[in-house]
């Protein structure tokens, strides 16, 4: 475990893992023989599997925020919406895999893990909801719950999207389907 400290690298290690294989699909002792280690070694920085990928969907989700926060550079809040859904878009394919895994594959055994994606995802769409009120409002007000249901949606037809290119193994673009939803969210511009 050179160059990082042994949790970083553990929780690297089992992304990569979790991301080709699911929650399901790996053991403590499949992550303790990729790093070549031993499995009291991971119990040793971690309770179990269930910690570890709470702190994988923790980097996960990090990453999917820092890259929705990069959309706020953007003046134009039609412009804003379109890199916020180009940027999901592009995040979701590079993270196919384990975002598959998150959306189908919740391990329904550990409610603690499906009330941590349940926190992270409510943190993503209060990322994104703000973004959508400007965008959408052309100058009228929209109530909290307007915008979350249409935060939701939309940030529902982006991961199901994902899902169906995921399991197609069809290419998607990015640019391509955030145009495609700008349109039909503003039909008449």
């Amino acid at each position: 475990m050179k160059g990082q400290t042994p949790k970083k690298q553990i929780i690297k290690t089992a992304r990569n893992l979790f991301s080709e294989s699911s929650y399901a699909g790996v053991s403590m002792s499949d992550i303790a023989k990729k790093l070549n280690v031993t499995k009291t070694a991971l119990y040793y920085h971690f309770a179990g599997k269930a910690e570890i990928y709470q702190k994988v969907l923790d980097e996960v989700f990090t990453d999917l925020s820092s890259m929705i926060k990069k959309v706020a550079e953007e003046k134009n809040a039609r412009k804003r919406l379109r890199r916020l859904i180009k940027n999901y878009l592009d995040f979701g394919l590079k993270e196919k895999n384990l975002v598959k895994g998150v959306m189908i594959k919740i391990p329904s055994a550990d409610n603690r893990i499906t009330q941590h994606i349940t926190k992270l995802k409510e943190q993503i769409i209060e990322l994104i909801r703000p973004t959508i009120e400007e965008a959408l409002s052309n100058g009228k007000t929209i109530s909290e719950s307007n915008s979350r249901l249409l935060t939701f949606l939309l940030t529902g037809m982006m991961d199901s999207l994902l899902l169906e290119y995921s399991f197609l193994n069809k290419e998607i673009s990015p640019k391509k389907m955030s145009n495609q939803i700008i349109a039909l969210l503003f039909p008449s511009h």
